[in-house]
């Protein structure tokens, strides 16, 4: 990996979880602590982040938690539609799991005045702006809490899943493809996207049209077991075209 890929990933690490350490970023991409630091100083030198004793951390990060703004605020107006379609789709009386992220918190809010559904979300401001809602039942998992997000990760998220059965899912990605599946930022989301599609009848991937072909670190291999891309008219045929012969029904904001 070239420096300046390796840099990118970083970032998007950082963005993703809100911090990292040096000494773990060296073991991630097999290089000394000395060449993280420099690629750290570069990053920095952005203004995006902010350098501590042993690494870095987003510099926006306690303002973002404080007045619940998520990362990641990019092409609102394309998951704005997104949302709005998958809403389309959530059936009165359901049990639904929604993770967590902006184009899922989009979905949220599209939701809000449906009757008897029971929703099942790691995502504390999905929580929060459905908690209060007539007739509806929120549950949230467990987890470590990871700021950027707003959301809650790890084997004790992913745990809450085991008992659990919904019969739609409405899951994230920082990038999609036919060939590299599902990938994200960090691996402590991994476990927690496979025990929800696991516990789900039905999989509803929610990704803009940027993250078709687009890849993240970590890979989650479980693309065939998506039964629906939501997305925008931002889709090439041919990208539409892969994911149907891949078995993916491809819905069109």
């Amino acid at each position: 990996m070239l420096a300046e890929q390796r840099r990118e990933k970083i970032l998007e690490l950082i963005r993703e979880n809100g911090n990292v350490r040096v000494n773990y970023l060296s073991k991630l991409f097999s290089v000394s602590e000395p060449t993280i630091r420099q690629d750290l100083d570069k990053i920095e030198a952005t203004g995006e982040i902010a350098r501590d004793h042993g690494g870095a951390y987003l510099k926006n990060m306690q303002l973002s938690v404080s007045s619940l703004s998520l990362e990641h605020r990019e092409n609102m107006d394309l998951k704005r539609k997104i949302g709005q379609k998958a809403a389309e789709y959530v059936r009165p009386g359901s049990s639904i799991i929604m993770d967590s992220g902006t184009t899922v918190t989009e979905l949220a809010s599209a939701i809000k005045g449906k009757k008897d559904l029971r929703i099942i979300t790691n995502s504390l401001n999905i929580a929060l702006i459905l908690g209060a809602e007539p007739n509806m039942e929120v549950h949230m998992t467990g987890g470590e809490f990871k700021a950027p997000t707003l959301s809650l990760t790890g084997d004790r998220a992913a745990s809450f899943f085991q008992n659990t059965h919904a019969q739609q899912l409405f899951l994230a990605t920082a990038g999609v493809s036919v060939g590299g599946g599902l990938t994200y930022p960090g691996f402590s989301d991994i476990p927690v996207k496979k025990a929800m599609i696991e516990s789900a009848e039905e999989v509803f991937l929610l990704a803009d049209s940027t993250k078709i072909n687009k890849t993240a670190f970590a890979a989650l291999q479980a693309l065939d077991q998506v039964d629906y891309l939501i997305t925008d008219d931002g889709i090439t045929e041919q990208q539409a075209a892969e994911f149907q012969r891949f078995g993916i029904k491809v819905i069109t904001a």
